[in-house]
């Protein structure tokens, strides 16, 4: 029996931010990160984009009893696509796994750029960091685009319904990687 597992590349990295088990680092290739602006949600959130000359790491968590239902709604503006092949993972029995991706057909107008929230990033950099460390963190901002639009920073107040308090260090690191895009801070 093939077992059902997602790939997860933004806030599913972190652990702490879902109860899914059997979870592995994993490596899609064939696929960038992007911050994507639709109309299905008033802010950017990251989305999984192809693109052959990219390859992205993340996490390949098992689906108990392959009910998505769950998972389905806390992703619902995406589209969950077949990935299997393109997935490089340490799972030795045969496994099916998906990755949720948007639809470019339902974005905003191009000029509209939607505010990423940093309290959504900041679980996003924790969970890279604790998985694959700094180098890891480095190589989630270069593996993204998209990072013109404006950073909401609601640490004081977060937004994001499964944020988390960082420590110092890891908020300096965020803090860094951001500097270094010269990103346009909004509040």
């Amino acid at each position: 029996m093939t077992a059902s597992y997602f790939f997860g590349y933004g806030s599913l990295v972190n652990h702490s931010t879902h109860s899914y088990e059997n979870a592995y680092p994993a490596r899609l290739n064939g696929w960038r990160r992007e911050w994507c602006h639709t109309s299905l949600r008033p802010i950017a959130f990251l989305t999984a984009a192809p693109d052959k000359s990219c390859a992205i790491d993340g996490l390949i968590a098992h689906v108990p009893g392959d009910d998505w239902g769950a998972l389905d709604a806390r992703e619902f503006a995406y589209t969950r696509v077949l990935s299997t092949a393109n997935v490089t993972h340490p799972v030795i029995d045969p496994i099916e796994i998906a990755v949720y991706t948007t639809r470019h057909d339902i974005g905003v107008s191009a000029d509209t750029r939607l505010p990423i929230l940093l309290s959504y990033l900041d679980v996003v950099v924790q969970g890279y960091l604790q998985q694959f460390g700094e180098q890891g963190v480095a190589d989630f901002f270069a593996t993204t685009t998209g990072w013109d639009a404006p950073i909401l920073h609601d640490r004081a107040n977060p937004q994001y319904p499964r944020h988390r308090v960082l420590s110092k260090a890891e908020t300096a690191l965020v803090d860094q990687h951001l500097a270094a895009l010269g990103a346009k801070f909004i509040s």
